[in-house]
C-alpha cells in the first residue's frame, strides 16, 4: 500500500554534494556501457565470438538496464535514492571484476549483465535526485544539462580508456579501471549525497515489473538472434509473439494497478509522449552509429583500439565543449528547436558516413560525419531529458526520470541489435552470392564457406591472408562494407524521422505544458 511521508520543502537549491554524486554515478554508468565499443576488435581476436555473440557483449549490459530501470525508479521513490546510488556502484564493481577475469565470451556476458544491473539503478536514480533537488524550471534545466554532460563525459572517457588499455595492455585492464572508478563513486555517494524519495502514490507494482521485463527481454532477444537463427525460426518467432503478448499485458496491468509502475496517462501529455518516442528512435540512431563505427574500425578494418578511440571522442567529447551552449539553449529556446537541430545534425552525419568506402582507413574522413553526430547527440539528449522531466509534476520526477531513462536505453539497446542484424544479414547474403560467382578455386570457396557458416563474413575477414579461406577475405571486406553502409543509412533515416516529428508535433513549444508543483511532494533528507 502506498503511503505519504511528512511534507518537507527540501533545500532551496540543489545540494552540491548531491549534484557531484549524481553526476559521477551517471558518468560511471555511461563509461561501463560504452567501454566495449572500442574493444570489439580485441574481443574478436581474443575470444573469437561467432554469429551474434559479439553483439551480445554490449547488449548483455544493456538488457538489464532497459528492463529494470522502471523498477529501480519505483524503489528509489519508495525507499530512498541514495541507497540505490551506493548499491548500483557496488554492482558495477562486482560485474567489472567478473568481466576482467573472464576466460570466454559467456563469462564476459555474465560480468556485463551484473554491471548492467548496477547501471540500471544509477541512470534513473541519479537523474531523479538531480531533478527532485531543484524547484524551478530554469534551475532544473541547468541541472539536467550538467547531468547530461556528465553522461556524455562517460562516453568521452570510455574510448580513451579503452584505447589506452587495449593498445598498451589488454582489454581486461579497461574493466579493472572501471572497477576503480566504481569504487570511488560508491564512496562519493555514501559520503556526499543527500537522500531523497517520493513515496506518495508509489508502491511495488509486481505485475507491471514482470510483464514489461519479459516483454522487453523477448523483443530484444528476437532482434539480436534473428540474423543468426533466421527470422522465421521457431525461437525467434516465439520471442516476437511473447514480446507482443507481454507488452499488451503490461498495458492492461498498468491500467488496473492502484499504484502503477508507469502512469500511462503521462503519455497524454503531448510533449512527454513525443519526447518519449524521440528518445527511443533518436538514441537508437546514436548508438547504432557508434556500434557501426566500432565494427568498421575494429573487426572490419582491424585498426588499433587507440585509433578507434578517436572516433568515439568525436561522438561524445564535443558534449563537454558544448555544455555552456547547451545550458543556455535550454533556457532560451523551445525544446522542439533544440531537438530539431540536434536530430538534423545526427541525420546529416549518418548519411555522410554511409558514403565512405570501407577501404578508406583515414581517420580524417570520419571527422565531419561523426562530429556532426556528436554535436547532434549533445543537443538531443539534453533536450529530450529536460522536455520529459519538465512536463510532469515534480512528485512524478522519479517516474518520469525512470521512464525517460528506460526509453533512452531501450533505444540504445536497439541500436547495436538492429544495426548488427541489418548489416550482418546484408553482408552474409552478399558474401555468399559473391563467393559463389567468384573465380576463386573450389578449395578456397569450400574453406571460406565453412568459416562463414561458423562465424559469418566477420570471421572470414579476420583469417590470415595466407590461409586457404584467406583468399576470400577481400570479398568479405567488401560485403561488410556494404552491410554497414546500410547500417549508417538506417541510423540517418531514424534521426531524420525523429527530426521531422519534433519539429511538427511539438509545435507550440514545451514550456507551456510545464506544471510547476509545490515542493511538499518530495521528501528530502540530509546525508
Amino acid at each position: 500500500m502506498s503511503h505519504r511521508e511528512p511534507a518537507d520543502p527540501g533545500p532551496a537549491r540543489l545540494p552540491l554534494g548531491t549534484l557531484i554524486a549524481g553526476c559521477l554515478a551517471v558518468c560511471l554508468a555511461q563509461i561501463a556501457l560504452a567501454i566495449p565499443a572500442t574493444l570489439n576488435g580485441l574481443f574478436q581476436e581474443d575470444l573469437h565470438p561467432i554469429g551474434s555473440q559479439l553483439t551480445w557483449i554490449s547488449d548483455a549490459f544493456l538488457l538489464p538496464v532497459t528492463v529494470l530501470e522502471l523498477t529501480f525508479g519505483v524503489l528509489g521513490d519508495l525507499f530512498g535514492r541514495k541507497q540505490l546510488l551506493v548499491g548500483g556502484s557496488l554492482l558495477i564493481v562486482v560485474g567489472e571484476i567478473v568481466a576482467a577475469a573472464s576466460s570466454g565470451v559467456h563469462l564476459l556476458w555474465a560480468g556485463q549483465a551484473i554491471a548492467g544491473l548496477g547501471a540500471a539503478a544509477l541512470f534513473p536514480t541519479s537523474l531523479a535526485m538531480v531533478a527532485a533537488g531543484t524547484r524551478t524550471h530554469q534551475a532544473r534545466s541547468r541541472a539536467i544539462a550538467i547531468w547530461a554532460a556528465s553522461l556524455s563525459t562517460g562516453g568521452f572517457i570510455a574510448p580513451v580508456l579503452g584505447g589506452i588499455t587495449g593498445n598498451y595492455g589488454s582489454w581486461r585492464w579497461a574493466f579493472v579501471v572501471v572497477t576503480l572508478i566504481a569504487a570511488v563513486s560508491t564512496l562519493v555517494s555514501l559520503l556526499l549525497a543527500a537522500n531523497s524519495s517520493a513515496p506518495a502514490g508509489r508502491s511495488l507494482d509486481l505485475g507491471g515489473q514482470v510483464t514489461i521485463g519479459i516483454g522487453l527481454f523477448a523483443l530484444l532477444y528476437a532482434v539480436i538472434q534473428g540474423p543468426t537463427d533466421g527470422w522465421g525460426s521457431g525461437p525467434v518467432v516465439t520471442a516476437f509473439v511473447i514480446a507482443a503478448v507481454f507488452v499488451v499485458l503490461f498495458i492492461v496491468a498498468e491500467r488496473r494497478a492502484r499504484s502503477p509502475l508507469l502512469r500511462l496517462d503521462l503519455f497524454t501529455n503531448r510533449a512527454f509522449a513525443i519526447a518519449s518516442f524521440v528518445a527511443v528512435v533518436g538514441m537508437f540512431s546514436f548508438l547504432g552509429t557508434a556500434y557501426a563505427a566500432s565494427i568498421r574500425l575494429g573487426p572490419i578494418q582491424h585498426q588499433s583500439p587507440m585509433r578507434s578511440s578517436v572516433a568515439f571522442l568525436l561522438l561524445n567529447g564535443l558534449a563537454l565543449v558544448m555544455l555552456p551552449i547547451t545550458s543556455r539553449l535550454l533556457d532560451r529556446l523551445a525544446g522542439r528547436w533544440i531537438l530539431t537541430i540536434g536530430l538534423a545534425l545526427m541525420a546529416a552525419g549518418d548519411f555522410i558516413a554511409a558514403t565512405l568506402p570501407v577501404s578508406d582507413r583515414a581517420l580524417t574522413s570520419l571527422i565531419l560525419p561523426l562530429g556532426l553526430v556528436g554535436v547532434g547527440f549533445a543537443l538531443t539528449v539534453s533536450s529530450i531529458t529536460a522536455t520529459a522531466v519538465n512536463t510532469v509534476p515534480i512528485h512524478y520526477a522519479g517516474m518520469a526520470s525512470a521512464a525517460t531513462s528506460l526509453l533512452r536505453d531501450f533505444g540504445f539497446t536497439l541500436g547495436p541489435a538492429v544495426i548488427g542484424a541489418v548489416a550482418l544479414s546484408r553482408a552474409a547474403s552478399q558474401f555468399t552470392a559473391d563467393l559463389a560467382h567468384s573465380t576463386l578455386s573450389p578449395a578456397v570457396k569450400a574453406a571460406a564457406g565453412h568459416v562463414a557458416a561458423e562465424g559469418g563474413p566477420l570471421a572470414v575477414n579476420s583469417v590470415p591472408p595466407s590461409s586457404p579461406p584467406g583468399g576470400a577475405a577481400p570479398l568479405a571486406l567488401d560485403a561488410l562494407g556494404h552491410g554497414y553502409t546500410i547500417g549508417f543509412a538506417v541510423c540517418g533515416v531514424a534521426a531524420l524521422v525523429s527530426c521531422v516529428l519534433a519539429l511538427v508535433a511539438l509545435r507550440g513549444g514545451v514550456r507551456e505544458e510545464v506544471a510547476e508543483q509545490p515542493p511538499a511532494q518530495e521528501a528530502t533528507a540530509t546525508a
